[in-house]
């Protein structure tokens, strides 16, 4: 009897790594001085035809750290009340441990190495994720400590568009301006819009591989 053949797993695909999308809100755009507020992770896997697609969300809303600033344009912008008792807002280490579990766990069944953080303008990101880290003394972070996929660089380069809204647009994906700067929603979004571009790509994966898929 023929195996069963088995969907390609991540780690054949981005050089070891794992693409995990990330959004942030924050209170501020300082990532030292300013509070951390919400943070969404999106996990994407490859379907059975090695198409990139989006997975599963996790989420954690985030009490400010002690002395951390708060920007009232910021609250404005994403309009959080950092201190609604209905928030369930956690301590940063808290937070962190709950996102990134899931993160650990795909970067082992997917044959990965590490996780690699995917985001529009994916420095600020990573510039408030690995702030928090720091603060929270977390020795294991999954995520890679400096290289990122940008979704401001693949749309500009593959759409023309670097704004999200507009990226979104231009792929035919849709986009609720009402529902936007939420981790959650634009986290989604941001990997909706990842996979899409990602599997625009896959016929120049293969030419310069010479394997004639995008998963090899």
């Amino acid at each position: 009897m023929d195996p069963i053949p088995q969907p390609p797993r991540m780690g054949q695909r981005f050089r070891g790594f794992l693409p995990v999308v990330v959004d942030v809100e924050t209170g501020g755009f300082n990532s030292v001085t300013d509070a951390l507020l919400e943070i969404a992770v999106v996990l994407v896997r490859l379907d059975e035809a090695g198409n990139l697609v989006r997975g599963e969300t996790y989420a954690a809303h985030v009490e400010p750290f002690p002395g951390a600033n708060i920007e009232r344009a910021s609250l404005e912008v994403n309009g959080i009340d950092p201190h609604h008792p209905l928030r369930l807002a956690m301590p940063e280490r808290e937070a962190l441990a709950k996102v990134f579990k899931p993160v650990r766990q795909a970067v082992s069944e997917q044959g990965c190495t590490r996780a690699i953080l995917v985001g529009h303008n994916a420095h600020f990101d990573l510039g408030f994720l690995n702030a928090a880290v720091a603060r929270s003394d977390i020795k294991r972070n999954p995520f890679h400590p400096f290289s990122a996929f940008d979704t401001v660089t693949l749309g500009g380069a593959v759409l023309g568009q670097t704004v999200l809204a507009r990226a979104l647009e231009a792929a035919s994906l849709p986009y609720d301006a009402k529902e936007a700067h939420s981790a959650i929603y634009d986290a989604e979004r941001t990997a909706d819009l990842f996979c899409l571009l990602v599997n625009r790509m896959r016929s120049v994966h293969a030419s310069f591989t010479g394997t004639g898929n995008a998963v090899a």
